[in-house]
């Protein structure tokens, strides 16, 4: 294994994220000295732009060492239900919506659409048109709302009860 990390690292590849963590704090460093060469002089043209690349190199240095995002409480993994199910795929939605049969891979089958419409079935008539509109088609919230005379947080109610129930149905039904 050694043999072959060092031919990596001989060949400029970083194996590990170990040796990338090392290179990083490198870069750090040398931002670091390159400030202070400027004399921490805020009146100095590169002050502002090292102080940035330190922060940066430094934030990305903080993601690798802890696995998550700086300044997030939680980890992906420990993010609520409905913060990581994904209703459908976004590909399937617009193809229900626009029903075209051309040879794209976006098309879906008969079956699925029948299982789309059906746990559709149980939306309320603006429901399905704000959820329609919303990820079938792809409109953002304010368009639609400008569209049915409506307010943007309508349809933003709308479009989340919208996926309630889909998602309700979708997990009740054992025939979908």
């Amino acid at each position: 294994m050694s043999v072959v990390r060092e031919a990596d690292q001989t060949n400029g590849w970083l194996t590990h994220i170990r040796d990338l963590k090392k290179s990083y704090r490198g870069t750090y460093w040398m931002l670091r000295k390159a400030l202070k060469a400027c004399g921490e002089d805020e009146t100095h043209p590169d002050y502002k732009t090292l102080k940035e690349m330190i922060s940066d190199v430094n934030f990305a240095i903080m993601w690798m060492h802890t696995g998550k995002r700086p300044g997030n409480k939680r980890g992906i993994e420990r993010r609520a239900a409905y913060q990581r199910d994904k209703l459908m795929d976004p590909l399937k939605m617009q193809a229900y919506v626009q029903q075209h049969h051309a040879g794209s891979p976006a098309n879906i089958s008969d079956d699925e659409r029948f299982r789309l419409g059906e746990a559709m079935r149980c939306l309320s008539e603006r429901e399905r048109e704000c959820y329609e509109l919303a990820h079938g088609h792809g409109f953002p919230f304010q368009y639609i709302a400008d569209m049915l005379q409506i307010s943007k947080g309508s349809v933003e109610q709308y479009v989340r009860r919208a996926q309630e129930k889909i998602s309700d149905e979708l997990r009740g039904n054992l025939f979908l």
